[in-house]
């Protein structure tokens, strides 16, 4: 499988992954057209209905090909067609975790109906025990942490539910939106996927790589990664993408923090959903964060408060530019 690992390979995901013999993806993220008309450059999202349904077997099977008996493999769907993954993913043999609702602040405007502002993503499993899950590196302060300071809160946070609703989507004036692309879905929202349901040195593939965040996450969290598109624009762009990304990881951010440091910071404070300025001018918000930070990471580690606060500023300035564009 080595002309996969770490590569973004322009062909049809059904045609190179019915190829594979045996199984050796630890993690699949899907995010196919939806069939609703978006404009690509080499794909025609307007299928009938029966068609799309049969093509979405079909790529979903050459998945779990290649998938190991211990992998999981999450979808994005819109709503036309969600009813239909959650079926097809039993028919093939998947376990069902969640189904999880992606809201978020923004969608598409309705004049005849309520506004759409969710996309739904199934969290499938093989082998339902014997599936990755880490919990601690997605875990997040909890009220009795955050508010009642009480004894009784769990020192390493509470789990998420399974409605997101702490992700933007990404807006055309947002720094990491690829201009090349007709969609995109956020860095952090795959970040957390990646860090729930693989470990370092795991491998990662996007079936529809489209603007490449699956790879570019799994890249900056120390994970594998293949991505398959039969769009040789997007291939290539991808390529630049992921170039560009390498070179900012050369560098050293604020002396002592790695890629994969830094965006899993990120993470957590968007999670947290709290004001940045809060945080660094309460020393009890700074060392729960602190912690939290830490928990997540799961590295030994001990990091320094002063030094999160630097890095809390940097995201304060952020925050900002992202909801002055959005």
């Amino acid at each position: 499988m080595r002309e996969f690992r770490n590569q973004i390979i322009c062909g049809d995901c059904i045609e190179l992954l019915g190829r594979v013999k045996e199984p050796f993806v630890d993690l699949v993220f899907a995010d196919p057209p939806f069939n609703i008309g978006y404009q690509y450059d080499r794909y025609e999202d307007t299928l009938e209905k029966d068609k799309y349904i049969h093509w979405t077997r079909d790529w979903m099977a050459a998945c779990v090909n290649v998938l190991k008996p211990t992998g999981s493999f999450y979808i994005a769907i819109g709503t036309e067609y969600a009813a239909h993954i959650r079926i097809i993913g039993e028919e093939l043999g998947l376990i069902c975790r969640n189904w999880i609702i992606w809201h978020y602040a923004f969608g598409q405007h309705g004049k005849t109906k309520f506004s759409r502002a969710h996309t739904h993503i199934f969290y499938f499993a093989k082998d339902e025990k014997a599936c990755t899950f880490n919990d601690l590196a997605v875990r997040l302060p909890s009220d009795r942490q955050l508010i009642y300071n009480d004894s009784r809160a769990n020192a390493t946070g509470k789990i998420p539910d399974d409605v997101w609703n702490t992700y933007a989507r990404v807006c055309g004036t947002f720094k990491e939106r690829q201009s090349w692309h007709p969609c995109q879905m956020p860095e952090l929202l795959l970040a957390r996927i990646i860090a729930a349901s693989s470990n370092p040195g795991d491998w990662v593939l996007d079936p529809f790589n489209g603007s490449g965040t699956t790879a570019a996450a799994a890249m900056q969290l120390g994970r594998d990664y293949c991505g398959i598109d039969i769009s040789e624009n997007y291939v290539e762009n991808t390529k630049i993408r992921l170039k560009e990304l390498t070179g900012e990881q050369r560098e050293t951010l604020f002396g002592n923090l790695d890629a994969r440091e830094y965006l899993e910071l990120k993470r957590l404070f968007v999670e947290m959903g709290l004001d940045a300025k809060n945080i660094i001018n309460d020393d009890k918000l700074l060392t729960i964060f602190t912690h939290q930070f830490e928990v997540r990471m799961g590295n030994g580690k001990t990091y320094n408060t002063d030094l999160v606060q630097e890095v809390l500023k940097d995201f304060l300035l952020w925050s900002k530019k992202r909801q002055k564009n959005g």
